[in-house]
């Protein structure tokens, strides 16, 4: 009897969030004094810490056998990077057990595993050390994982002048070509380019299938989804929704797992320092700002519009991917690259009336340094829905594409 590559059993993972009540000062005076009580009544506690259990996974159960390309889908915050961190050993489980049979190579984050100071070559052989390999099995795959890359001139320059793309491509060629039994990918490919996502997406059907290894691939992507894997799971809210067929996962997912939500504001992680960028919140209007985008039609106007944060000084642009629920790219908009102090800030992108057609969208939005380096980015942080008012014609089917354009075509007798 063959053991599964993966088992997982009752497995949650819970955190706990403390909400510290804080009083507004208006002066220094106050501040002090209030720095002088406390030093004298040490033993009385000044603020009330409300703490908050928070379950990421809760009771999750599945088998994954040998061979199996297992695709795991469900909206932001369903637990899925946090399970493939357990999967990767990088976080503890609150509770249950997972038995993992076979060598784990993964790729969760952009630059996972790599020294900044040390050349592309160093890292190479740093992570196959990693892995329990020699340094004789690393040199037989060493040329094969630099043409897949295709980063040959940056071979011997320290990877902290990478940029993600370049990131992406060499982490992925090495996780793939240094034989794991089993590979983890998170979404990170959505970085790279998309010759090179068809390229990486075509690598790990030739380790699964040909090399008989266990894939796990998490993306927001269901084309690419769809044509790698042969099992889903899919999550929501922490928990295993459905474990099969990935057709079956994909149309649940679709009919049930996404849910618009167009105002995004992030919640406060406890013990977390503030980033580069901190994000107020961001919403879609209709029409004019401060008009909730609660019923969208296809001759309504969009207005995208974000207030955040810069902690440091930088040349940053803001790059905003509109997908369909599919995963299809409609378009990606970039604002101009400028140089920017410390401050607050707004941007607004307007998406005009009579240019979508009639269905689901997700709005992904990255903040770039110096137009290479993602410094953040929320992959699904507005969902909104077109709909289309009733129509005066005899063709009542769903109009082709992703788009559908008011433009002016017209007939002239000649």
């Amino acid at each position: 009897m063959t053991l599964p590559a993966i088992k997982v059993q009752g497995l949650s993972k819970k955190f706990i969030i403390s909400h510290e009540t804080k009083e507004r000062y208006t002066s220094l005076r106050d501040v002090i004094a209030k720095r002088a009580r406390s030093l004298l009544k040490r033993g009385r506690k000044e603020h009330q810490v409300q703490k908050e259990e928070f379950y990421a996974l809760r009771d999750v159960s599945f088998d994954v056998q040998p061979g199996d390309r297992i695709g795991i889908i469900g909206r932001n915050g369903a637990g899925k990077s946090t399970l493939l961190k357990i999967l990767s050993r990088i976080t503890e489980p609150t509770s249950g057990r997972v038995s993992i049979h076979g060598r784990v190579a993964s790729l969760l984050e952009v630059g996972t595993g790599f020294h900044p100071e040390l050349t592309g070559r160093e890292n190479i052989f740093l992570n196959g050390a990693i892995l329990g390999m020699s340094r004789t099995e690393i040199k037989r795959k060493f040329d094969e994982m630099v043409a897949f890359a295709e980063i040959e001139r940056f071979l011997d320059t320290p990877v902290k002048r990478y940029s993600s793309g370049m990131y992406v491509r060499l982490a992925f060629s090495v996780a793939a070509h240094l034989e794991p039994e089993i590979l983890i990918v998170d979404e990170v490919l959505a970085v790279g380019d998309a010759q090179f996502q068809k390229k990486c997406l075509g690598k790990m059907q030739d380790v699964s299938k040909d090399g008989g290894r266990t894939v796990i691939f998490v993306s927001h992507n269901m084309t690419a989804i769809q044509s790698l894997c042969n099992k889903g799971l899919f999550m929501n809210r922490g928990q295993l929704v459905l474990d099969g067929d990935i057709d079956a996962c994909i149309k649940e997912y679709l009919e049930n797992g996404v849910r618009t939500s167009t105002r995004y504001q992030p919640e406060p992680q406890a013990g977390k320092q503030p980033g580069d960028v901190e994000i107020e919140f961001a919403e879609l209007y209709k029409n004019r700002l401060g008009t909730p985008a609660e019923l969208v039609m296809l001759n309504d106007k969009l207005l995208f519009h974000i207030r955040y944060k810069l902690n440091k000084p930088c040349e940053l642009n803001l790059s905003l991917v509109l997908w369909t629920q599919k995963g299809d790219c409609v378009f990606n908009v970039c604002s101009e690259a400028k140089a920017y102090d410390k401050g607050a800030f707004e941007s607004t992108l307007v998406i005009p009336a009579d240019f979508l057609n009639d269905e689901m969208y997700i709005i992904e939005l990255m903040f770039v340094e110096d137009t290479t380096r993602v410094i953040h980015r929320i992959p699904e942080m507005i969902v909104f829905e077109m709909h289309e008012p009733p129509r005066n014609a005899n063709y009542y089917e769903k109009w082709m594409g992703v788009t559908r354009p008011k433009l002016d075509f017209k007939i002239a007798e000649i």
